[in-house]
């Protein structure tokens, strides 16, 4: 449960069609509706619905989502559905941006677009579509409502202008159902709170949410439903009793215990005793792991005798603040339960650093053990966040508390 690594939010989900030939033949279209009943759409009622890769790979964000495809498996369309009050998506490029990198797509050209009722079409691009070692054409028109942001991906072994018009025909059958959305945003405004939102700001930043907001969005229905599945998913957490021993887990054990017993083991080993630039030898030829681990183990004792018991304690700090403003939208803990604990956990952070880039510090280093990956990418994001005009970071890391709740 503590070692899930984060799937990312549109990459994971991949449909795997085999890019084959199909006859033609008349289409009969039938309404196909997302789970949460937000958004409808015609396809043909041959088409295969694909519940499985949804469930597996993106469930606590897909919610608003239709994937289908062909019985043959020669053709896909997603509907790809990203609602502006959960994600912090800032434009229509943005959202673009995001779709494009999602998917490995190439010859992008702009065609023309079909009008869709009920939506602002953005345009639309054909592409060429790479899925596993097969490649084949593509469609995707961009569009936005009040409600959220659109993405519907057309993908086939060869687009020809029956299969464009029936694109087309799917496009135009778009039907949205939002739901009334009531804004809760809990305790707006505060500089305290906002000092909490910086613990995981990064994180809530990388998966596209608000770091304005306790959570990462308002509270409501929907996000309560994609919080539960991202918590399930994830965490394993389902309820109150879970939520509560994963959260004691990060507060109490976390990845700072094991990372100390390995630093305390390697300097019980004698590698501290070398010189820097000879422990990755010595590890690697100790211990059974390859050059890459050695060295990074050597990285990590230099680090713990620079910053102690905390080198990765800023790691753990961090997802638990971010999982009790999940548990708040999630509906496992009440707001003051949630703001209460937070406030506690702060105080503990705020004794155990001394600035923000000491508690980020701590939190890439723990990253980067967790994960055996670089934190480089979650760098980038900490340091576009301290260039931003709003920057968050601002706010003084030895401030007074305040209970504004």
């Amino acid at each position: 449960m503590k070692n899930v690594k984060k799937k990312s939010m549109i990459a994971a989900f991949i449909v795997m069609v085999v890019l084959a030939g199909c006859g033609s033949k008349e289409v009969v279209m039938k309404e196909f509706t997302s789970k949460d009943q937000t958004v409808s759409i015609q396809m043909n009622k041959e088409w295969v619905v694909q519940e499985g890769i949804v469930e597996e790979e993106l469930s606590w964000a897909a919610e608003g989502w239709i994937a289908m495809a062909s019985e043959n498996g020669s053709e896909a369309i997603i509907v790809t559905q990203m609602p502006k009050h959960i994600y912090n998506i800032s434009d229509m490029d943005n959202f673009k941006e995001l779709v494009n990198t999602s998917w490995e797509m190439s010859e992008i050209q702009s065609v023309d677009s079909p009008s869709v009722s009920g939506m602002d079409v953005a345009g639309t691009d054909s592409c060429k579509v790479r899925l596993e070692n097969s490649t084949g054409d593509g469609r995707v028109l961009y569009g936005q409502t009040e409600y959220a942001y659109y993405g519907i991906l057309y993908m086939a072994n060869r687009i020809d202008a029956a299969r464009e018009e029936y694109f087309d025909n799917v496009c135009v059958s778009f039907q949205e159902t939002a739901p009334e959305i009531e804004n809760t945003s809990v305790a707006g405004g505060s500089d305290t709170v906002q000092w909490f939102n910086n613990t995981c700001a990064v994180l809530t930043v990388s998966n596209g949410w608000d770091y304005t907001m306790f959570g990462g969005s308002s509270a409501d229905e929907s996000s309560k439903n994609i919080v539960q599945s991202l918590l399930s998913e994830w965490w394993e957490v389902t309820d109150r009793a879970s939520a509560d021993e994963t959260m004691d887990w990060l507060l109490q054990e976390g990845h700072r215990i094991s990372f100390v017993e390995e630093m305390e083991y390697l300097m019980e080993a004698g590698v501290a005793d070398a010189p820097v630039e000879e422990r990755a030898d010595i590890v690697l030829e100790n211990f059974e792991v390859d050059e890459e681990e050695a060295q990074k183990y050597a990285d990590w004792l230099t680090l713990y005798e620079q910053y102690g018991p905390n080198t990765v304690a800023g790691w753990d700090y961090s997802r638990a603040m971010s999982l009790l403003g999940y548990y708040y939208l999630a509906g496992y803990y009440t707001e003051e339960e949630a703001l209460d604990k937070s406030l506690e956990t702060a105080e503990t952070i705020q004794a155990a650093f001394h600035s923000w880039d000491d508690f980020m510090e701590s939190y890439f280093i723990g990253y980067e053990y967790w994960a055996g990956e670089s934190s480089e990418e979650r760098r980038e994001i900490y340091e576009e966040i301290k260039a931003s005009s709003d920057n968050p970071f601002q706010l003084d890391w030895g401030m007074i508390f305040e209970k504004s709740w």
